[in-house]
């Protein structure tokens, strides 16, 4: 028996579910970043952290991330994103300039009526990300989607909430 319950907190997570679908078209323009999992390359961003997406002709999407570093200037980093085949644009692969790797950007919530938050994820569950089209978020809707992270083996106590200032872009 102790042997069974040892094995079974070893078993692997299931693998990552992301939503069925996303419109691309929908999903473009400016997300505001309402909290994260602490991670090595955001770590001079201190504030008004935002991605605006922009879809391309030949279905890639221009993404251009943005914060406030602490000492006020802004930071910007470019890149395509492409959809991974088979995904239904649920799940992509992010590419920054200067970089040889692309980094897997899943999204694995979204208010698929608004296209109003998105919650993307890493399959390794290492990053995680609570976007909103405004820069603040009401409690009960960021309860909701933590509970969808909570689901999806994302420990909620690790978000941490992004300070928006409202200055981003001046």
């Amino acid at each position: 028996m102790l042997i069974g319950l040892a094995l079974a907190g070893c078993a692997a997570r299931p693998p990552l579910a992301t939503v069925d679908s996303v419109d691309l078209a929908r999903y473009a323009g400016t997300w505001h970043e309402i909290a994260k999992y602490p991670n090595w390359f955001q770590r001079s961003c201190a504030s008004d952290t935002t991605a605006e997406y922009t879809l391309q002709p030949d279905g890639a999407v221009r993404v251009t991330n943005r914060c406030r570093m602490a000492n006020g200037k802004m930071r910007e980093a470019g890149g395509t994103a492409t959809a991974v085949p088979g995904s239904n644009n649920a799940k992509l692969r992010v590419r920054f300039a200067g970089s040889p790797f692309a980094g897997d950007y899943w999204i694995i919530g979204l208010d698929e009526k608004n296209y109003s938050w998105s919650l993307v994820g890493h399959p390794s569950r290492k990053f995680l990300w609570i976007l909103a089209r405004s820069p603040q978020m009401d409690p009960a809707t960021y309860g909701k989607i933590a509970g969808i992270a909570q689901g999806k083996g994302f420990p909620p106590e690790k978000l941490e909430r992004t300070v928006q200032t409202g200055a981003a872009g001046q």
